[in-house]
């Protein structure tokens, strides 16, 4: 695949597929969700049984044996229609089911990764803690050995998909040492939901996001065997960082629906809302408005399917991902605050999909890696220190 390329016929029909289900089954929950502070479980299983939570993974674990890029695609459509959902996705694949594939051993993987894949369960990605977000290298939660067991102490922050009824497990980063140079030991552990110890602490009250589940988590000697170790010992930072940088790609692909979805928004109620006489589309004012929306979506559209052929043609991409997450996210911001605009007063009604979209979209800038830390890699990537 380059970005060159028309989609082949198999991505082209997951697109068309997912895309009917985000308009026909996701957008008509969606605002009552969104009011209600609910999990869309209902919603969630039936993208189970299509497959969606399996789509990068081989179908020996329970996966469709598709790729990253499919993954995207399918976030993109969500995207467009309800960020909770899509982020539940995201979230559940790139940060939940992806570190046991990649790092897992194969009992680990036939373990987990099953009911993972199939959108049976959930599992959540335990990196942020309350003195570690950008800086995770200055992660506090401990884990030490006794006998054959991690004992495990600490608090994680901002945690998707860690308090759902179908969720799991939480991979943790924690330290387990120091290095011959004194540095933090970090590594990645598997703890399953109810461990004694483990805590899930109150849902937040957010500004956006509100289908989507997020929590604090306690650990006060969490107690997990020993072969819940995820790899390598010591290298659970850097596991985590190539995580990130695959899902930078995947938040770009959602990112990359809200913009579209803001588009078509606005370019329906342009046509329909009259003002003075006529659409209020005729008015070279909000036509002009929609066209650079539509060539925002259209850039960050450029951007991640670039980055993903790379990933996928095995070159590096952490550049290019880093790139496709800035461009992306700040598309969905601005088109979303200018799709609230072009809706005047229906836009500040949370009924309406783009005022969910404004309310929703900031978070992009921030979450799997804030604009500034993409910034800080592509610089370091042209050579500056």
């Amino acid at each position: 695949m380059t970005i060159t390329d028309d989609l082949t016929d198999e991505y082209d029909a997951l697109r068309t597929t997912v895309r009917d289900f985000a308009q026909s089954v996701v957008a008509p929950v969606a605002a009552r969700h969104d009011a209600d502070h609910t999990f869309p479980y209902e919603v969630i299983a039936q993208m189970g049984e299509m497959g969606l939570f399996g789509l990068p993974f081989p179908e020996e674990y329970g996966g469709g044996g598709g790729d990253y890029f499919a993954l995207s695609l399918a976030l993109e459509e969500l995207g467009k229609v309800d960020q909770s959902v899509a982020i539940t996705l995201e979230a559940g694949v790139g940060l939940g089911a992806m570190p046991i594939y990649r790092f897992g051993n194969e009992e680990q993987k036939r373990t987990w990764l099953p009911a993972l894949a199939e959108g049976r369960a959930l599992a959540g990605f335990g990196l942020t803690e309350p003195g570690a977000g950008s800086d995770a290298g200055a992660t506090a939660t401990t884990a030490r050995l006794d006998g054959e067991e991690w004992v495990i102490n600490g608090a994680k922050q901002f945690i998707t998909n860690s308090g759902t009824d179908i969720t799991s497990l939480v991979t943790v980063t924690a330290v387990t040492g120091t290095t011959e140079n004194g540095r933090k030991q970090i590594s990645t552990i598997v703890v399953p939901s109810g461990t004694s110890g483990f805590e899930v602490g109150k849902a937040y009250d957010k500004v956006g996001w509100n289908a989507s589940d997020t929590h604090p988590l306690s650990f006060t000697d969490a107690r997990v065997p020993r072969d819940n170790l995820l790899g390598e010992r010591g290298r659970g930072y850097a596991n985590f960082l190539s995580i990130l940088d695959e899902g930078r790609i995947a938040i770009a692909a959602l990112s990359t629906g809200v913009a579209q979805g803001c588009v078509d928004e606005s370019v329906r109620y342009a046509k329909e809302r009259q003002s003075f006489g006529k659409p209020i589309g005729d008015y070279q004012s909000v036509s002009f408005a929609i066209a650079r929306m539509e060539l925002r979506a259209h850039t960050a559209r450029t951007a991640y399917y670039d980055a993903a052929a790379r990933m996928l043609a095995g070159k590096p991409f952490k550049k290019e991902a880093a790139i496709a997450k800035v461009v992306a996210s700040e598309a969905a911001m601005d088109n979303a605050r200018v799709a609230t605009q072009i809706h005047g007063g229906y836009g500040y009604m949370n009924e309406y999909p783009v005022a969910r979209h404004y309310r929703d979209s900031k978070i992009l800038e921030i979450g799997e890696g804030t604009t500034e830390v993409q910034l800080m890699l592509i610089a370091r990537e042209l050579g500056f220190r």
